[in-house]
């Protein structure tokens, strides 16, 4: 991790952080720090043990070198083109190791003194590999001061001076304390920036989720999950397209409010997207009340299968229409709105459309332009189909031959149809009716009726039968009705012999 920064996803700014210092300049740093600390308190050690004729004069080589190694091997690892921190602190820690089987040798494994410096240098290890580094590091510091005895003879002080051995003490408890101060911060380090990668992760989410709304959600869910790039590139396939829109839209945009028709146009489109989604369609786009939806891409279960999830769709549609009708009706729009609907089944160019700056996933080609001329030809609630379309669901579906249609880019006349509906359902123990008169309307659907709501309805369907017919049965008993029968009897002959005057004159 080379650092981070805090983008702002509400726009195109981006922030840099304020501070300089990286994650991975701390970790370079806090090495830096916690093994010159670790030579100091070696350095003093040695000190103590001139001062007190422990070790030899000569010693002070050794102090002047562990004071400066430090900044020598930070200084070449700086310059170096070692860009991976754990490359460096692998190199650092073995140098380390070696530098470290010497000063065994040299304190000639005096019992606590070795003990304090194998202590800090396996602590270094274990933090900064774990046990792996901590293995191999050791491994590297035992060889080394193997060598060296063989070399020039193995020599073991088994006690040094009490004071040497307190100088080590405080050595290590120094190094302890301050690698573990820098631990401390860079754990806190970690945290703040595992905290803001995951706030920076929820708003990029929030945001992709606002954006997912502008694509069809197959469309989306390929692109995210990166099984597709985006790019302009498109691809032939056979597809099967879908277009609808409202009898009756434009002459009803003319008598609403725009808050109203707003309202409207966003309910009906709503219902039908999410029984598009039901039924595995890509919705393309919309076009005013008019939808454009596709199957076979970009993903698809056979052309067979595709066509009969369109036409499952439409008709889902048709009927649900009705529902959206009563809806309406109570709230006072009475023009009948009836979809229209046209399928096709061909083979088209799909893919991504426009210039690098702004695409467009969809579809072309005249198979899509029939399946457009097919819905405008259609009636209020009519689903037509074309003869590919038909073949491949007529096993499932009743439809009727409409004749043929001449479309332009097309050489010969083309046969359509239109759906009736699922075979399953058109026989006496269909599951499905409607009934609509001026003021009464039902729509009935078993396969969505809930068995908690069947109560419900028959306490409706029994109030409303019994209120007719009280209606009934008053106006057939009703004593007035006669009298007006009679007058209207009158006047109608009245009116009548005047008109026969009035020709006579």
């Amino acid at each position: 991790m080379k650092g981070y920064r805090l983008m702002s996803l509400g726009n195109n700014n981006t922030s840099e952080v304020k501070h300089v210092t990286t994650i991975e300049q701390l970790f370079s740093n806090a090495d830096y720090y916690i093994r010159t600390i670790a030579y100091l308190a070696g350095a003093f050690a040695i000190t103590v043990g001139i001062f007190n004729d422990h070790y030899p004069q000569s010693a002070w080589y050794m102090v002047t070198f562990a004071i400066i190694y430090p900044h020598i091997l930070h200084a070449i690892l700086q310059s170096s083109n070692i860009k991976r921190i754990t490359t460096s602190r692998f190199i650092a820690l073995h140098m380390d190791a070696i530098y470290g089987g010497v000063w065994l040798f040299w304190i000639q494994f005096s019992l606590a003194p070795s003990i304090l410096l194998i202590t800090m240098l396996s602590f270094a290890l274990i933090v900064a590999g774990g046990i792996r580094l901590l293995l191999t590091g050791n491994a590297t510091l035992i060889a080394v001061s193997f060598i060296l005895s063989s070399i020039f003879g193995f020599k073991f002080v088994q006690h040094a001076p009490l004071v040497v051995s307190i100088a080590y003490s405080i050595g290590t408890m120094v190094f302890l304390s301050v690698a573990a101060y820098y631990i401390h911060i860079q754990a806190n380090m970690l945290y703040n920036a595992k905290q803001e990668i995951e706030c920076q992760q929820s708003r990029a989410n929030e945001l992709a989720l606002k954006m997912s709304k502008y694509l069809a959600p197959q469309v989306w869910q390929t692109i995210f999950s990166g099984k597709k790039d985006v790019a302009l590139e498109t691809q032939r396939k056979k597809l099967v397209v879908f277009f609808s829109d409202i009898k009756g839209f434009t002459q009803l945009s003319d008598e609403l409010e725009p808050e109203v028709l707003t309202e409207l146009l966003n309910q009906y489109l709503t219902d039908m997207c999410d029984i598009a989604l039901k039924h595995g369609g890509t919705i393309d786009k919309f076009i005013g009340d008019s939808l454009m939806i596709f199957f076979g891409d970009p993903t698809s279960e056979g052309t067979k299968a595709d066509a009969q999830k369109c036409v499952a769709m439409a008709i889902a549609m048709r009927k649900h229409m009705k529902v959206l009708q009563q809806k309406w009706s109570s709230q006072g729009i009475k023009t009948p709105l009836q979809i229209r609907m046209g399928i096709n089944t061909g083979y088209c160019t799909v893919g991504n459309f426009g210039a690098e700056q702004r695409m467009d996933y969809t579809i072309v080609g005249k198979e899509v332009n029939l399946a457009s001329r097919l819905e405008s030809l259609a009636d209020a609630g009519e689903i037509l189909l074309s003869y590919e379309t038909f073949s491949l669901i007529k096993d499932t579906v009743m439809c009727r031959d409409k004749g043929e249609i001449q479309v332009k880019g097309f050489s010969r006349p083309l046969p359509i149809y239109q759906v009736v509906g699922f075979r399953k359902e058109l026989g006496c123990e269909s599951g499905y009716m409607e009934h609509q008169l001026d003021g009464f309307s039902m729509y009935l659907d078993e396969e969505k009726l809930q068995a908690r709501d069947k109560e419900r309805v028959l306490a409706a369907l029994e109030s409303a039968t019994a209120k007719i017919r009280e209606q009934v049965e008053f106006e057939s008993n009703d004593p007035f009705k006669e009298l007006i029968d009679d007058g209207n009897d009158a006047v109608n002959t009245q009116t009548a012999k005047v008109h026969s005057l009035n020709g006579k004159g």
